[in-house]
């Protein structure tokens, strides 16, 4: 199945289904995600096993705010499709799919980390990567660059966030 048959096949389950660079995108609502997940995986015809990466972007300013992107493969049939979910800035609440995929456990605690989204139902929702004190999402758009300053053959150079253009 190519990618605008297996975009023609998901039509008839999800309506914003599109076809760009020959890779196939189902946009949903978050409250839809499990059900979408499972079906994805459990019909005969996709048989979607594998989370492949699960992951997020931030967009300050626009409504949503964060876009989940959950990519999963298909082992036995050699197909792939994204799933994308929006959630608003004022609202970063997701269900876990957890059950369903287990090894979203790591890929949802690092969006949890990194982004703040929160997974409801997750079995172990802490930081993954970043000191339990820490404060802040540093890979939303709107956090500090940071860094470190440098010294360089007797030139000095700041952090990032630091620097005047």
């Amino acid at each position: 199945m190519d990618a605008e048959q297996l975009a023609e096949r998901l039509r008839g389950r999800f309506p914003d289904v599109i076809v760009a660079r020959g890779e196939v995108t189902v946009t949903i609502a978050r409250k839809e995600l499990v059900d979408a997940i499972a079906f994805l995986r459990d019909e005969p015809e996709l048989e979607f096993d594998l989370l492949s990466d699960a992951s997020c972007t931030d967009w300050p300013g626009r409504d949503p705010r964060i876009w989940m992107a959950y990519h999963l493969y298909a082992m036995a049939r050699h197909h792939r499709v994204r799933v994308k979910v929006g959630l608003p800035e004022g609202d970063l609440h997701v269900p876990t799919i957890t059950a369903l995929h287990p090894s979203a456990n790591w890929h949802e605690r690092e969006m949890f980390d990194f982004f703040g989204v929160i997974f409801d139902g997750h079995p172990d929702l802490r930081r993954i990567e970043l000191p339990d004190e820490w404060e802040g999402h540093p890979l939303r758009k709107d956090e500090p660059l940071g860094g470190v300053p440098t010294r360089y053959h007797g030139a000095h150079v700041p952090p990032p966030d630091e620097r005047g253009l």
